[in-house]
């Protein structure tokens, strides 16, 4: 097959999140489309336009209809307290799918909202002209039964939905490979199959998604180059300061600077692919309740292409890099360190939760012909099913006879000991 040009323009932004911005619809579609609102001065008008935002926004989510448990403080006392107050939803989802109350909390609602995320990324998608990596979300596997979607009982991955412009569903991924505050201590999600993964051939390129922790993965990495991967997108949220140490399985032991861990990623990939051209990492930044977020987004290519050294914070200058945020200062190691404290979560600090917004842009181009176009799991097949208007979310759910859940009160709330680590370790 003859080489097939391909030019683009790639555009990531850098948003800083507040839980404000999940405790209604409103809120959320307002947060969501701000965000392409930024990014609209960057987008290209002669050439189509990738835009890639960042990993979990729609965890929060879980607040929405509760403006009044964001005033609880952390995540901890808010998903105690929403559990409680929902648990006419929850304890038929604890009852009959065997889950943790933190998992059952978000599929309880899962099917809602499923739904307002689906809907908001897709209206982005379409409104701005876009094709659209949506970051990234806890979300249910679903199934066609008739003209209706069932989910999956008991799964809830973090998973990332992909539009074109015209709102059409180009492809879902689920992250492989889960950090301690996604396993059962904190969140509770389900880890993706990395059988599944998949690359999705488009005008602005052959697409793969490693989500946060999963481009730091050989498994995942060699199965995307292995399928023709030319642009690897890596949604992110870092959930710790981004000067902070860093320590992750397999090698906990291992500490040092998050920025120095951070290479071993987009950058890396790029720098040593034969295949995989370009890198586009988004990473959200802000307090959210207890927990920080913090990090540097990188669009990383060819260092042909990217000549001028420049490097994350408390890295030496590299070729490779052709855009990149910075950091809210410069300074020495130990200066950046304190400052990272300082912005955290609670510091009380004068600098708490002044962390740098911004968007990142590059023209990019691949010469090489689009990859076959993948056969659809189930999953999609079901997704486009309720976006073309042919199948429905259930529109009640079951309910439990009282007994069974007089019966079930006990173990739930004897459950309920959602307990988020505090590890050294960085959590992506």
């Amino acid at each position: 097959m003859s080489s097939v040009t391909r030019s683009f323009r790639a555009v990531v932004p850098q948003p800083k999140w507040r839980a404000s911005d999940f405790v209604s619809e409103q809120a959320f579609r307002k947060w969501m489309r701000s965000q392409l609102l930024a990014c609209q001065p960057h987008l290209a008008p002669d050439r189509p336009n990738l835009v890639v935002l960042t990993e979990l926004n729609g965890l929060p989510l879980v607040l929405r209809g509760a403006g009044w448990a964001v005033r609880l403080g952390t995540f901890e006392r808010a998903a105690a307290a929403l559990v409680l107050a929902r648990l006419g939803r929850v304890l038929p989802v604890l009852w009959r799918e065997r889950v943790s109350p933190i998992r059952a909390l978000q599929l309880a609602d899962g099917d809602r909202n499923a739904r307002l995320y689906l809907q908001t990324c897709r209206e982005l998608a379409q409104e701005f002209g876009v094709y659209l990596c949506c970051g990234s979300t806890p979300m249910p596997r679903y199934r066609l039964r008739g003209t209706e979607l069932r989910r999956d009982p008991g799964v809830l991955t973090n998973q990332t939905v992909i539009f074109g412009p015209q709102g059409e569903l180009i492809g879902c991924t689920d992250k492989v490979h889960l950090t301690p505050a996604e396993e059962a201590q904190g969140v509770d999600l389900s880890p993706g199959d990395l059988s599944e993964l998949r690359v999705f051939p488009t005008p602005v390129g052959d697409l793969g998604v490693a989500i946060s922790l999963d481009a730091f993965r050989p498994d995942v990495m060699g199965r995307l180059e292995a399928q023709g991967c030319t642009v690897l997108l890596q949604p992110d949220a870092n959930a710790s300061p981004w000067t902070a140490p860093e320590g992750l399985p397999p090698n906990p032991a291992q500490v040092r600077d998050q920025p120095v861990a951070w290479l071993e990623s987009s950058w890396q990939v790029t720098a040593h692919s034969p295949r995989i051209r370009y890198a586009l990492n988004p990473m959200v930044v802000g307090n959210l309740l207890n927990l920080t977020f913090d990090g540097q987004s990188a669009i990383t290519g060819p260092a042909q292409e990217a000549p001028e050294p420049r490097s994350y914070v408390l890295t030496d200058p590299r070729p490779g890099f052709l855009a990149l945020a910075p950091w809210v200062a410069q300074g020495t190691p130990e200066a950046l360190r304190e400052l990272g404290r300082h912005l955290a979560a609670g510091s009380g600090h004068p600098r708490e939760n002044a962390y740098l917004e911004t968007v990142l842009s590059a023209d990019l181009r691949l010469d090489t012909p689009p990859v076959p176009t993948p056969a659809c799991t189930p999953h999609e097949e079901a997704l486009r099913a309720w976006l073309n208007g042919q199948a429905t979310f259930p529109q009640k759910q079951p309910r439990l006879a009282t007994t069974m859940i007089l019966g079930t009160v006990l173990l739930g709330l004897a459950g309920l000991t959602w307990r988020r680590r505090r590890p050294q370790a960085s959590r992506r």
